[in-house]
């Protein structure tokens, strides 16, 4: 019998791998996703928003389709409050802000009590109220009987479904309850139901379920809560002290059918994080095939990730997936080689379908169809049979095997590249410079001052410049130097400078390389630099990053021409 011909698809074909959807999973299962960012996201180490940041990140939560974003706990601090407030007479397109709060105080009935109160003058359309599912919770925490936590379970409940809209049910620590005493964690679900709860969420706060242990829960679960005669919705809130809480959820919906999905973007949260949407949203949309507003407005997913990392003042985490900058990043020579052909062979989805783009990186592992793709990028005539590809290859092995990095440092690479192609101009011919570190008094800070000598246009220019530091003494020195030749330095900046020991073999002596990262109105750009000696590495970088800047002016003003 023949053989049968294997079917080759094309890039143009699919942005990825053929995936059957789940047993369960169809378009006709709508998924609500549930943000919690700028309430539980809030809550991890270093995090801190304000409330124009909380505003600008709901914002950009509703044009990316977030179906509810959950803002804090009004009255819990100013900034909720505030927040609230504003949220007021803030339009939103298409989400639904949400107060989150607790159940009454049981000394207090839901008209007196302050928190219940509170959720109520918020005056947003949803609201989420936590109680205990763990019984260890009641008598340990709550301090109160078993029986009273399912009497202010119902209450509070009651008290708010004829006031809001949407009322959501978050079953505070249910696993862990479930697991300890199923029959008590079953029957504080039944008080929500009566209370009137649209949605009742089950949480794994603590982070300790495994993927297999969902389903069977969720089932019993719904099985209980069969015998109630209500229609209720199940959610999954899941934490990520297991490293599983994107797993827990994508389960719930494919196996248990849960409708709302809690989250994060980022997975930011109290300890190791909440579940991370950024993962949860592409997975439910490319790989499950399931229905929601997301899915419209997916490309958007890249820049809201970097949106809510910026405004927190935290770095990018590079390797993430889907959304991080190494998600689709491509190293070695034979993989680029691949790619090339066919996306597919190397990447899951398409990258442009979140917003993402696909980088060729640099390295000691780069083969000559890196460079041919850099060389496209940067617009260089570079060609497979070109006598300079082979020169920059080994030029690129070398200065790697010495300690350069250019993964970080692309800048750097495009001016070998170019140095390699006799396509450079010589803005300055440096001469000599000198970094002189006194230490006055003990109690004081040193005094740091830089001197340099160089030629422009043929002209001697020898200045000096005081600076925190001598690598802050140099950048000024320069920039003193040479700003009165090319006024388009005075825009540009330093942003990041980062040292890395490549070597501890000789201590003090080693081999240090310098990353800097520098920035103008446009663009941001990496240079490198290495050396035994870390003001000599650092100088490497900086004349590199000032060189890419007069370039990218050269570049632009030629296109303008």
């Amino acid at each position: 019998m023949p053989r049968p011909q294997a079917t080759r698809r094309s890039a143009k074909d699919s942005a990825g791998p053929t995936t059957r959807p789940f047993p369960q999973a169809s378009m006709t299962h709508y998924v609500e996703l549930y943000d919690t960012t700028l309430r539980d996201g809030t809550q991890a180490e270093n995090f801190n928003l304000s409330v124009d940041d909380k505003i600008r990140i709901t914002r950009a939560l509703d044009e990316l389709g977030i179906d509810f974003i959950e803002g804090g706990w009004p009255g819990s601090n100013p900034v909720s409050v505030e927040y609230f407030q504003r949220m007021q007479t803030t339009p939103l397109s298409h989400a639904k802000s949400t107060a989150f709060g607790a159940t009454r105080h049981f000394k207090n009935p839901p008209e007196q009590d302050a928190n219940v109160q509170a959720l109520l003058k918020a005056g947003t359309p949803a609201v989420t109220i936590f109680g205990k599912s763990w019984d260890i919770h009641v008598v340990d925490a709550l301090h109160i009987r078993l029986e009273d936590n399912l009497e202010i379970i119902e209450d509070t409940l009651a008290y708010l479904r004829p006031r809001v809209d949407f009322l959501f049910y978050d079953a505070e620590h249910f696993f862990d309850g479930f697991k300890n005493n199923e029959a008590y964690a079953l029957s504080t679900l039944e008080s929500a139901v009566r209370g009137g709860a649209q949605t009742i969420v089950l949480c794994d706060t603590n982070g300790g379920t495994l993927p297999h242990e969902i389903p069977p829960i969720i089932a019993r679960v719904r099985e209980h809560l069969a015998g109630t005669g209500k229609n209720v919705e199940l959610g999954i809130h899941a934490h990520n002290d297991s490293e599983t809480a994107v797993a827990n959820s994508l389960i719930a919906v494919a196996e248990a059918r849960v409708r709302q999905v809690q989250g994060t973007i980022n997975g930011f949260g109290e300890r190791c994080g909440n579940a991370n949407l950024t993962s949860i949203i592409p997975a439910l949309v490319f790989k499950m095939g399931l229905e929601c507003e997301v899915r419209k407005n997916i490309d958007r997913l890249f820049t809201t990730s970097r949106l809510v990392n910026e405004l927190a003042n935290l770095p990018q985490n590079r390797y993430q997936p889907y959304v991080g900058e190494s998600a689709f990043a491509h190293k070695g020579g034979i993989h680029v080689s691949a790619v090339k052909h066919n996306p597919l062979t190397y990447e899951h989805i398409a990258p442009d379908k979140v917003g993402n783009i696909r980088r060729i990186l640099i390295s000691d592992q780069s083969g000559r169809a890196n460079i041919l793709h850099k060389a496209r990028q940067w617009g260089l005539p570079l060609t497979p049979d070109d006598p300079v590809l082979a020169t920059i290859v080994s030029e690129l092995k070398e200065l790697e095997n010495q300690g350069y990095q250019y993964e970080g440092a692309e800048a750097s690479f495009e001016l070998l590249m170019r140095r390699a192609m006799g396509m450079t101009r010589n803005y300055f011919k440096f001469a000599s410079f000198r970094v002189m570190n006194d230490k006055y008094r003990m109690d004081q800070p040193p005094l740091t001052e830089a001197t340099i000598r160089m030629f422009v246009g043929g002209r001697e220019v020898h200045t000096a410049a005081m600076g925190d530091g001598p690598v802050n003494a140099l950048d000024c020195a320069i920039r003193k130097a040479l700003t009165r030749f090319y006024p388009s330095l005075e825009e540009m900046e330093l942003t990041d400078y980062k040292v890395r020991v490549l070597s501890g073999e000789h201590g003090t002596e080693a081999r240090v390389r310098v990353l800097v990262e520098s920035r103008d109105s446009q663009n941001t750009w990496g240079t490198v630099g290495v050396s035994v000696n870390i003001i000599e590495a650092s100088w490497q970088a900086l004349v590199d990053s000032i060189n890419y800047k007069l370039m990218q002016e050269d570049l632009r003003r030629s296109k303008m021409a």
